[in-house]
């Protein structure tokens, strides 16, 4: 017999999620896993920092040839990780 307090698992959890305003936080981080991902490995290896503020991606490279083939690219990749994160959670790249 169920008591009046069981719930699944899941609903809990967006419950949880709603009331502590989690779910933006958790697009940043699905945004930040998913780097490797769109970019590919290459790339992915060159990448010495990644983080999100403001909604910009800031991507720190270690090649300067890079972060200049980065930046004509950055719509597609903007455009691809939003995406993978199913929302729009980043409005800017900025390569540094």
């Amino acid at each position: 017999m169920k008591s009046s307090n069981d719930r699944p698992l899941g609903d809990v959890i967006r419950e949880i999620i709603e009331t502590y305003r989690l779910e933006g936080k958790l697009n940043e981080i699905k945004i930040l896993h998913s780097w490797e991902n769109v970019v590919g490995n290459m790339i992915a290896r060159h990448t010495k920092n990644l983080y999100i503020r403001n909604n910009k991606l800031i991507v720190k490279v270690d090649s300067p040839a890079l972060k200049n083939e980065l930046t004509y690219s950055s719509s597609l990749i903007l455009e691809k990780l939003n995406a993978a994160a199913g929302c729009k959670v980043v409005d800017e790249i900025v390569f540094i």
